[in-house]
Order: C-alpha cells, then structure tokens, then sequence
C-alpha cells in the first residue's frame, strides 16, 4: 500500500477511533434513570458519578496529554483506548454504582490523553495524504469529539429501547467496538518522527500559562469555558432527571436529547468555522445566553418542549462559543505556550461541568426540586456569561487570532 493511501486509512481508523472513545463517555447519559430506578440513587450520586469523570479528564489532560508529542502518537492513543475497553468490561460484568463511580473515572483519565493525540494525529495523518483541503483534519476532529459525544447517548437510547438487559447490553457493544479499534489503532503509521521518540527528555506536567499582557481578556475566556461547559454538564448528567420531572422518562428520549445537544455545537463549529474567533466569541456568547434562558424557563413552565429546544440553541452556542475562546487563549499567548494556554481554558471548562452539577446534586438530596435548582443553575450560567460580555467589551479584541484544531484538548503544541 502506497504511503499516501495508507495514512488516508489511518486517518478513517483514527477518527473512528476518536469518535468512539467520545461516544463511550456519555453512554451512561441515558442510564441514569435507570440506575435511579433500580438502586433507588438520589440525584447526588449520578452527579458525583458524572463529577468524576470530569476530574479524570483534567487529570490526565496535564499529566499526560502532551506525552504523544515526545513519546509518539501510538503509544499513548492505544493504551488510552484499552483503558476505556476497561471500564466497559467491568460495567458488562458488575453494572453497580461503584463499579459505575470507578469506570467513570478511568473513562475520564481515558478521554484526557484521547483528545489532544488524536487531534494532533489526525492533523498529521491528513498531512501527508497529498490532499488539498488542508481544514478537512480540524473538522473531522471537531465532528469526531463533539459529534461522538452526541452519539454515544443516542447510540445507548437506542439500544437500552430495543434489546433487553439495558444496563450491560450498550457496554457490551462498546467493549467490543473499543477493542476492535484499539487493534486497529496499534497498525495506524506513527507522525512522531523516530528521532523525535528516540530523545530523553524529563517529564514536566502541562503547565497553566495566564499571558500576563493579556490576562484580562484570558480570563474572560476561561470564564465563558467554564460557563458553556457548566451547560454540557447538564445535558450529559441531569438531563434524564429532569424529563422525568417534566413527564417524559425513558432511555430513549434522554438520549436523545443529549445527542440533539452536542450535535447541535458539533454542527456550529464546522458551519462557522471562518468566522473570526472574535465574532465567533460574541455569537456563541449570544446563542449560548438565549437558549439558557429558553431551557431555564421550560423548567419552570413544565415544558419539555421549551427545555429540549432550549437546549439546541444553547448547544450551537457552546460549540461556536467554544471554539472562539480556545482561539482567542491561544492567540494572547507565545507561540511556544500555546498548549499550556489552551490547557487553562479547559481547566475552567471541567470546573464548569462538575462543580455546577454537583451543587444541583447536593441541593437535591437536601430536598430542593429540579424545578428550582436547574433555573437556579440557569441564571448562574446567565451570570457567567453577562461577566464575560462585559470583560470583552471593555478589553479590545486582537487584531488576529489562529484557531486551534482541537476542540476539547491540549498538548504540548496547537497546531494551526
């Protein structure tokens, strides 16, 4: 096989490799009912669940994320992968809440070395296969982390609706997905030159850089992270709850909920994509704010109808909104400290997706109704997203920004 075909077949094994391991971490989205229903858990507890896995993301996004740069992209994609094939077969095997809070937290330290190698790969792998859309790498990427999200809940809706035993059966199939591509990873060329592999060098963890000539509008951007993030929490964690409360329980249409969601900010990213990251800031901020609050007021109406399409609109936010923050971060920073920059952004950004799920959590095990607490959530990303507003405009925007390929990432280096 020429060297060109076969790095244009290790692209299509990478991304669908990227896209799975994604999707394998909201699997459980539609499920939380059903472990609800089954152990009687309160509300905090899928939350710890769901916090956890954000922790192992963070984690691993500093300790290890940056290891492929040096280390090469196959020695760290494929034990991430089979560390995911892990934590499926212990939920086929023992599907309890504490085998779930465990597998959860390797699904995140998984995820966390996942994403920036196999954004930097793909970016590498379409490098070299002589063709002459040079952005087609940053929008698979981009439709493999998000897009795969959405997925995975779609994909468990599915199954937990048409076959039978719906805690095991969506692991099982994932298990069996993960291990067929972690082998097929193993055979993908190698980018990461041999001499590149070959060198010592000492292990540093992903520093957090804050430009300081720049900070203000630095911080602004880890706040819009952590407000849009704090967003995504609560479709991939409290969305099942909160149908239910609004009259529409089942696998099935959580799932597919979440699926709408993260579809939506995967569809915005690629469709806006040469948007200037500035405008890209202002209408992400703008989406992001509006469908909050539509999704905040189907709650208190009972209006599922509000809440979901709430949602959408809030999703296509994130999605631009995300991608104009991770550009302007690593536009304020030196070239050489772009990978640290972008990994403060997503420091704010799992700090969004736990804490605020969490608090819900707590609040509902202390007798406070979804119906109250989801608003209150609401308006507190509402909050969020006004400081952010009101630090951009008062700090003018630069005068020119690259965007970075991955969407939910960092490494050593970002690559245009």
């Amino acid at each position: 096989m020429t060297s060109p075909r076969r790095h244009r077949l290790g692209f299509l094994i990478v991304a669908t490799a990227f896209a799975t391991a994604m999707a394998f971490a909201t699997v459980p989205t539609p499920l939380w009912a059903l472990y609800r229903l089954r152990d009687g858990l309160p509300t905090v507890v899928v939350t710890v669940a769901f916090a956890v896995y954000a922790a192992g993301v963070a984690i691993t996004l500093f300790t290890v994320g940056h290891l492929s740069d040096h280390l090469g992209r196959r020695r760290v994609l494929v034990p991430a992968l089979a560390l995911e094939a892990v934590a499926a077969l212990a939920l086929t095997l023992t599907p309890d809440v504490v085998v779930l809070i465990a597998a959860r937290l390797l699904t995140g330290l998984a995820v966390g070395a996942v994403t920036p190698t196999a954004t930097a790969w793909l970016a590498e792998l379409h490098g070299r296969t002589a063709s002459r859309r040079p952005g087609t790498a940053a929008v698979v990427a981009t439709a493999a982390n998000l897009g795969g999200l959405g997925l995975g809940s779609l994909a468990a809706g599915f199954l937990v609706g048409h076959l039978g035993d719906p805690l095991r059966v969506p692991h099982l199939v994932f298990l069996a997905l993960l291990v067929a591509l972690t082998a097929a990873v193993a055979l993908a060329p190698e980018t990461v030159p041999a001499g590149v592999r070959a060198e010592h060098r000492p292990y540093r963890v992903q520093r957090l850089v804050v430009p300081a000539e720049a900070r203000g509008r630095y911080l602004a951007a880890a706040l819009a992270s952590f407000g849009l993030f704090a967003v995504m929490g609560l479709f991939s964690s409290l969305a099942p709850a909160v149908l239910t409360s609004l009259g529409h329980p089942g696998a099935v249409a959580a799932g597919a909920t979440a699926f709408s969601v993260f579809a939506a900010a995967a569809l915005s990213q690629v469709l806006l994509v040469r948007l200037h990251p500035h405008h890209q800031v202002r209408l992400g901020l703008v989406l992001t704010a509006a469908g909050v609050l539509v999704l905040g007021s189907g709650v208190l109406a009972g209006s599922v109808v509000l809440f979901t399409g709430g949602g959408v609109v809030a999703g296509a936010g994130v999605g631009v909104l995300l991608k104009g923050s991770l550009a302007t971060a690593t536009a304020l920073a030196p070239a050489a400290a772009r990978g640290e920059a972008a990994a403060g952004i997503f420091l704010a950004g799992y700090l969004g997706m736990a804490v605020p799920a969490l608090a819900v959590g707590f609040s509902s095990s202390a007798g406070v109704a979804l119906d109250v607490s989801v608003p209150a959530l609401a308006a507190g990303v509402l909050l969020v997203l006004a400081a952010v507003a009101l630090a951009l405009h008062r700090d003018p925007a630069p005068a020119a920004a690259p965007v970075p390929p991955a969407p939910a990432g960092a490494g050593d280096r970002v690559r245009a």
